[in-house]
């Protein structure tokens, strides 16, 4: 099986926000598959389903960022479950542009309170990650600030036009694999463009 956890905040009050750009990546491909609903299922709420062949979940943690790697756990009491080939966790970058993403096969959380508390369940940093970019955050602008601020309808525009893209890279890596995935969707980064 492989796991997609899109990393977010639960509540209305957050759905919004650069920080649940994971959720809105969970929510699409939920769609785009034709996964059905999630549902609350312990730390989370999930769907499961088939797509080409492959067993997957889509994760969407209900901890509250700081907390997300409670959600990991479960995955791990399946002793077939390999975090480094069958886990992607999905969070938004502010050192990313917004309308950009990169798939990683492993490496350091960088700060992100989401990414770190999953290595900490996990005991490990190599699993892939696909970052989102909500940036560039505004030097005067504290980083909690920044990430919890909503996108405005310009920059939330940008990102929906931006999610079938980085479907098409998670389809790759569930049915590929990490390698072939960043191989093809992995490019440098446009500079973000002046918004209206």
């Amino acid at each position: 099986m492989r796991a997609v956890v899109g990393l977010g905040n639960p509540g209305p009050e957050y759905a919004r926000t650069r920080h649940n750009a994971g959720f809105l990546l969970a929510e699409a491909l939920a769609g785009a598959w034709a996964l059905g609903a999630f549902r609350r299922n312990g730390p989370a709420r999930v769907t499961r389903g088939v797509y080409h062949n492959v067993s997957v979940a889509l994760i969407k943690p209900q901890t509250y960022m700081n907390r997300s790697g409670a959600a990991i756990r479960p995955l791990l009491a399946d002793s077939e479950f390999d975090a480094s080939r069958d886990l992607l966790v999905v969070t938004d970058d502010a050192a990313l542009p917004l309308g950009t993403f990169r798939l990683r096969a492993r490496g350091s959380h960088g700060g992100h309170r989401g990414l770190e508390s999953v290595e900490h369940a996990l005991r490990s940093r190599d699993y892939a990650r696909l970052r989102i970019g909500v940036g560039p955050q505004p030097e005067t602008m504290p980083m909690e600030d920044y990430v919890l601020e909503e996108f405005t309808d310009a920059e939330l525009d940008e990102l929906l036009t931006l999610l079938p893209t980085v479907g098409e890279a998670v389809a790759c890596w569930v049915t590929e694999g990490i390698g072939p995935a960043m191989n093809t969707f992995n490019r440098r980064p446009r500079p973000p463009e002046p918004l209206p």
